[in-house]
């Protein structure tokens, strides 16, 4: 016995000073714990307040079976299983049938319902049995956060995710102000596994993400998403793109990414505005044109003989839409009708021998580099250099019409709005500024990459020629009387890459004659232009059509036209002219009796209820009123004489 009390002793020893510590420190560690509190991400917001995205909790319902005593599941089943049936869309007797047989099994992990929002949960928190709790109800709630779009699909890819898909959009670009910094709590461990707080206060506070503002107008978007949907619906096109940019800031208003699914449906599949790079055929002439203007080689009145509207160079073929040529036409005309061999002709006689002056214009209009927009993904231009091994005797004819460059929608925009801004190159913007309850913390301002990429001169000349390719030039079909446009049509083959096909055989490598690709680039109105839009369209059906003026134009006038009607003010000019005689008779009636009528009460009678009102608060009287409609009585007689303050009492019609 001696000998055990030693060695018991001896343990109590080791446990209590030698490895104590080390013991401690477990206890702790398994009954005390740092709980996370997660920060709340930051929303997204429109410009003019519209939600775009938030986080919220969405919960999925268990159940334990076992959990439940045999009698108070009897007892409540009915109940139960009514509740969920009138909440969840099936019989009660099928949820009867799945409760038993979870019982049976000794199932304490039934699933009842998924995706449930925060009401929902709630209200099921309440139902019979589930009421008694975890330990007694078996209710199991597994929560966790979502990310929801209010507005639905519309500019999904452009607002974005940051999720276990990566970084996209808005939200990719500035999730490290919008997730937050998360707080803690210390939790201790008490019976039945359950965690209870040891103060009363988080030991560290969580901080909530920002809220992004973003450039987005829901009605422009709104406006621009339906447009762009119903044209790619009428021409069974790929995918295709629309985007509108404020003139003056570089504001993004709108942008559409739609792409077709194989039942034929669109969703935006990818961001193909800022993503996709590809040749932009004749919207590129705007570039090639400006070139010439700027080194003064050219003029919109120099004279070029397109002849019968093909020729060869190189053995390679160029040629007109309109297959019988133009003749000679001026510059401006080839750019109107846009005639390939009009262009070509003129780049290819003062540029051949000197590519490089050229390349160094087109550069000048910073088509050589990337928008810089935060939005991970944008695409690359391709501009081909003459020291380059991809360089050939005919590249600098065949990027005289859009061919063999490369560039992203958002790119091409850039460089028009530039040319509607009085060639102020502006870096295209998504966010305006970023805010925490309410409080702006950071802001985006507007960022000139170039002060003028061309002459005024050229600018004023351009902006001319693309007016007139409205009006009668290759976009005349949507020329409109009520508002003014102006832009430039494209339309290019598609390039199909050389590569593998099912078989292991080589395929590709040329233009296609079935694939096309048409656009549309411009602004409005012509004088003081407030927005510039583009529309790209890819592979529509050739069949139905598949020309720039036809597919992407129309695209371009619905969304100026709506713009146009649903904000007129800052868009068109607004005078302060009376256009009502009568308006005007009562206008200058209603401030002869205001006047004349200064400390005498004026007849009221017959007038309107809220003329009357501002009539004798204009006096300084105090007015009290019933009814509506015009006046029938008033308190104060005409003639009497009235102090400032006074109340005076109106019964109306």
């Amino acid at each position: 016995m001696l000998l055990f009390l030693v060695v018991i002793g001896g343990k109590v020893f080791e446990l209590q000073y030698v490895k104590g510590d080390k013991y401690k420190k477990l206890a702790v560690e398994t009954t005390v714990k740092n709980d996370t509190i997660f920060a709340n991400k930051g929303n997204v917001y429109a410009a003019d307040g519209n939600l775009l995205a938030t986080s919220i909790s969405n919960y999925t319902i268990r159940m334990d079976v076992i959990a439940v005593d045999d009698d108070v599941f009897e007892r409540n089943l009915k109940g139960l299983t009514e509740e969920l049936a009138k909440m969840l869309g099936k019989t009660p007797s099928y949820y009867v049938k799945k409760l038993r047989n979870a019982k049976e099994a000794r199932n304490r992990y039934l699933l009842i319902a998924r995706n449930l929002g925060y009401n929902d949960y709630m209200k099921m928190k309440s139902f019979p049995i589930f009421n008694l709790g975890v330990y007694r109800g078996g209710f199991i709630a597994e929560q966790k956060t979502v990310r929801e779009h209010p507005i639905g699909k519309i500019a999904e890819r452009t607002i974005g995710y940051n999720d276990h898909r990566g970084g996209a959009g808005i939200e990719g670009a500035f999730s490290e102000y919008m997730k937050g910094k998360n707080g803690w709590r210390l939790k201790q461990k008490i019976a039945k596994g359950q965690w209870k707080p040891i103060n009363d206060v988080n030991e560290q506070e969580p901080e909530d993400g920002k809220d992004v503002i973003t450039t987005i107008d829901v009605n422009i978007q709104d406006i621009t998403h339906h447009a762009l949907l119903k044209q790619m619906e009428r021409y069974d096109a790929d995918h295709g793109c629309a985007v509108v940019m404020e003139t003056a800031t570089g504001e993004i208003k709108a942008i559409s990414n739609l792409g077709r699914t194989s039942s034929g449906r669109y969703y935006e599949k990818r961001n193909y505005a800022v993503w996709e790079s590809h040749e932009p055929g004749s919207t590129f002439k705007l570039a090639s044109l400006m070139a010439g203007l700027e080194d003064e080689v050219i003029d919109t009145a120099t004279i070029v003989d397109t002849e019968k509207g093909k020729i060869f160079i190189n053995n390679r073929k160029v040629e007109d839409s309109h297959k019988e040529g133009y003749g000679k036409i001026s510059l401006a005309r080839v750019f109107e009708v846009s005639s390939n061999v009009g262009i070509v002709k003129a780049i290819q006689k003062h540029y051949d021998k000197n590519p490089k002056k050229f390349l160094k214009r087109i550069k000048q209009f910073g088509l050589d580099k990337q928008t810089g927009v935060k939005i991970v993904g944008e695409g690359k231009p391709f501009i081909p250099s003459p020291d380059s091994e991809r360089w050939s005797p005919i590249t600098l004819e065949w990027m005289a019409w859009g061919y063999g460059v490369s560039l992203t929608p958002l790119q091409t925009l850039m460089f028009y709005n530039a040319v509607a801004n009085n060639g102020e190159l502006v870096k295209p913007r998504f966010v305006k500024e970023l805010k925490i309850g309410g409080k702006t913390v950071k802001k985006f301002k507007k960022e000139v990459l170039k002060k003028r990429i061309a002459s005024k001169n050229t600018i004023d000349k351009v902006v001319k020629v693309m007016e007139n390719a409205v009006k009668k030039g290759t976009a005349k079909e949507i020329y409109s009387p009520n508002f003014s446009m102006a832009g430039k049509t494209g339309t290019a083959k598609k390039w199909i890459p050389r590569r593998k096909n099912k078989e292991g055989k080589y395929e590709g490598g040329y233009y296609s004659n079935q694939k096309y690709v048409a656009s549309f680039a411009g602004f409005f109105p012509v004088k003081n232009p407030k927005y510039s839009c583009i529309v790209v369209i890819h592979e529509p059906d050739a069949i139905k059509g598949y020309y720039g003026a036809k597919v992407a134009a129309p695209v371009f006038k619905e969304i100026a036209h709506k713009i146009y009607t649903s904000k007129p003010s800052s868009v068109q000019m607004v005078t302060d002219s009376v256009v009502s005689k009568s308006i005007d008779k009562d206008y200058k009636n209603y401030y002869s009796v205001l006047s004349k009528y200064k400390t005498i009460m004026p007849k009221v009678l017959g007038m309107s209820g809220m003329d009357a009102i501002s009539l004798l608060e204009n006096m300084g009287l105090k007015v009290k009123f019933s009814g509506m409609g015009k006046v029938t009585e008033q308190s104060i007689p005409r003639g009497e004489k009235v102090k400032k303050g006074a109340t005076v009492y109106l019964k109306l019609s």
